[in-house]
């Protein structure tokens, strides 16, 4: 079985909670779908978690902002949090985000971050169509922040959701896993306070991290497909 998770957004209560999920369950690899970065402020502790497993990870789109210094077109509160992680992260852990892939194959699964079109910046809404264009069978995207377990005429697609920032009015952390035959979703519980508490400490306000408490983005608003 191998974990697949996504959007860890620099939550590493979340982080923590799903890596012991995955070992409960007997995970012998865990893939990550990208976004280590963004958002909160354990960045390092995200980047040394991952590392310290091997985790192979892709680019996603909160990643590349921090390498390639550049902004979040859409969210002033991400740029505020990427400011922050560009001041206290660790080189070696810089040099490793930029070491990311934005697609590939494992497993028998492509994945990418957001999707085939755009691998790291694209809102994936599954259809067979789309997937039809597409080679291979199974395929595995993140990004959209909301679990969708997708199946169509000889095609899957998994989302796994989001460690880091659930978007669908639960706050659990979301990841998935894969048998060599079926996605499954799941849902843990972390310590959503301890999260707070870290991004109190760093000097952010609660705007930047009460949305952690009811599952939703930064600013109060539900995501779906």
């Amino acid at each position: 079985m191998i974990g697949i998770i996504s959007d860890i957004h620099g939550n590493y209560p979340a982080l923590q909670a799903v890596l012991n999920r995955l070992d409960q369950l007997g995970a012998s690899r865990i893939i990550c779908l990208g976004d280590v970065a963004g958002y909160y402020c354990l960045i390092n502790e995200c980047c040394e978690a991952l590392r310290e497993r091997d985790v192979f990870t892709l680019m996603g789109n909160h990643d590349w902002y921090l390498v390639s210094d550049t902004e979040c077109p859409r969210s002033n509160s991400a740029n505020k949090c990427l400011d922050y992680q560009r001041s206290v992260i660790l080189p070696d852990h810089l040099q490793w985000l930029r070491s990311f892939p934005q697609q590939a194959t494992v497993e028998g699964i492509a994945l990418v971050h957001g999707g085939w079109n755009d691998p790291l910046d694209e809102y994936l809404k599954p259809c067979q169509s789309y997937f039809d264009a597409l080679a291979g069978n199974r395929f595995a995207s993140g990004h959209s922040h909301v679990q969708i377990l997708w199946e169509g005429e000889g095609k899957v697609y998994c989302n796994p959701g989001a460690v880091g920032q659930p978007r669908d009015g639960d706050p659990t952390a979301a990841f998935a896993t894969f048998d060599g035959e079926t996605f499954m979703l799941h849902r843990v519980a972390y310590d959503i306070e301890r999260m707070q508490s870290a991004m109190r400490s760093a000097g952010f306000t609660d705007y930047f991290s009460e949305n952690l408490s009811h599952g939703t983005q930064i600013g109060g608003r539900i995501s779906a497909y």
